[in-house]
């Protein structure tokens, strides 16, 4: 079992997981909002220092490079990128939405539902979300990503063959999800977050495939391009337009 730290800053949690041989993982999570920056290299110190293993004796580092918060995502990045350098390690480069899918298959209420595809989603703010479709193999095989993350309107998401959702984008909008098509309440789970233990899920299946890349070509991945509304678009957006 390889040695691995995995870091996502990509939401509003702040999350690190190290995997050592045929240990269980040791993760430390919470929501931070904007604390993550004084929180993730202390939390990564003490995570190695307990564990008693040294930055350099690791086979890799992962982290997840988005889509999500725009500062979160370059402040995961960034510190991989003085980590993997300080300590000449490869880098495995996890999207968000991939990590969420791995995480999915591991809750109860996915083992209930057994879907043979699901979905995933995230709130992107700006009235639009990320999603992304998967084939499942059940709980003990990581699920596989159907075609590309998307950016969209809630109401346009694709739901044609999907038998189950999860992620923050439930909760935010909703109804606005199931213009086309609904799924039972109990095949929608609103609770569940991006964790590093989903990034460090994914990470060793790429480190056994051979997909580890150097940390000069480390980069995040932007589904967007347009990071922030003006002031005109957000009052357009939300109603809130002049009315003369």
């Amino acid at each position: 079992m390889p040695q691995l730290l995995a870091i996502d800053t990509s939401s509003a949690w702040c999350s690190v997981a190290l995997s050592l041989d045929y240990q269980a993982p040791r993760c430390r999570q919470e929501e931070v909002s904007a604390g993550a920056s004084q929180r993730l290299l202390p939390w990564i110190a003490e995570l190695l220092k307990s564990s008693d293993i040294s930055l350099s004796s690791l086979d890799a580092i992962a982290v997840d490079i988005g889509p999500g918060a725009f500062t979160g995502v370059r402040l995961g990045i960034a510190a991989v990128q003085g980590l993997a350098t300080a300590a000449n390690l490869r880098v495995l480069p996890v999207t968000s939405l991939d990590a969420l899918a791995a995480q999915v298959t591991k809750s109860d209420r996915y083992a209930k539902n057994n879907p043979a595809v699901f979905a995933v989603a995230i709130d992107a703010r700006m009235d639009e979300i990320y999603w992304a479709k998967y084939q499942s193999f059940g709980a003990n095989q990581l699920p596989t990503r159907i075609g590309e993350i998307h950016l969209a309107k809630p109401e346009n998401m694709d739901l044609q063959d999907v038998q189950y959702l999860a992620g923050s984008a439930v909760a935010a909008y909703g109804s606005r999800l199931f213009v086309t098509r609904s799924l039972p309440e109990d095949a929608c789970d609103t609770e569940i977050t991006i964790s590093a233990l989903g990034v460090l899920a994914c990470a060793q299946s790429m480190l056994r495939q051979g997909h580890s890349i150097s940390v000069a070509e480390l980069e995040p991945l932007y589904v967007r391009n347009k990071v922030a509304l003006t002031t005109e678009e957000r009052e357009i957006a939300f109603g809130k337009g002049d009315t003369l």
